[in-house]
């Protein structure tokens, strides 16, 4: 596994983001796991996250799978995800635009939906996961109609798991069907894969969840695409 996606994971331990025991999401799945971004909720977390996100898009970029002038967070988990990559993408060397939309427009002032830089150029949306894809839509639509153009999506953590609920499943994953109906590369920082390999290793925090890693792997085997 690479080193940052360890880093990540044993990050996202020790701030008790990812837990593990029995969950129910919201397609009514028992999971064994459950990542919490809301959860990154001090300064010292939420700037240490933006800086894994940093890097995962400038490895992206750097690889040809995502192309960007600017960044996008949609409202409302997006917002202080987008500020805090903008910033640490800046300390990498790369100052680039960020802006976000309201949930409602403005009638005053400024006015409008969009609060920040103007949508121009390539813009990749930044978010913490995707579940039904909802929030990449409106991100899109929003974009589209500023006359910028959506090249990419940046997450935290990828399921791999197909959409639907617990009894009936569709044959994709919600990031597949992003990546298939937008034409979009969607990056994240682990995913299910990850987590697994993670759980497989020799370090005292891996082997502190380890005996979760069979429960975890049933419920790929189950729902995962």
């Amino acid at each position: 596994m690479q080193s940052t996606k360890q880093q990540f994971i044993e990050f996202a331990l020790d701030a008790d983001v990812l837990r593990f025991g029995e969950f129910k999401t919201k397609a009514g799945r028992l999971s064994p796991y459950f990542f919490n971004a809301g959860l990154f909720n001090t300064g010292a977390l939420l700037d240490k996250l933006g800086a894994f996100y940093a890097h995962t898009l400038l490895a992206a970029r750097q690889e040809g799978r995502i192309e960007f002038d600017m960044i996008f967070g949609p409202a409302y988990k997006g917002i202080p995800l987008a500020a805090s990559v903008a910033m640490n993408l800046a300390r990498l060397g790369c100052d680039v635009p960020w802006a976000f939309n309201r949930k409602e427009a403005k009638d005053h002032g400024e006015g409008g939906m969009i609060v920040g830089a103007p949508l121009k150029g390539r813009v990749v949306i930044i978010d913490d996961v995707i579940s039904a894809g909802t929030s990449v839509r409106e991100s899109v639509k929003i974009i589209e109609a500023a006359g910028a153009t959506p090249s990419g999506v940046l997450i935290a953590v990828d399921r791999q798991e197909r959409g639907g609920n617990a009894e009936v499943m569709t044959e994709s994953s919600a990031v597949q069907d992003v990546e298939k109906t937008f034409g979009l590369h969607v990056a994240s920082i682990i995913n299910l894969h990850d987590l697994l390999a993670f759980m497989d290793g020799p370090s005292e925090k891996a082997k502190a969840v380890a005996g979760y890693r069979d429960a975890v792997a049933q419920y790929r085997q189950r729902y995962g695409a």
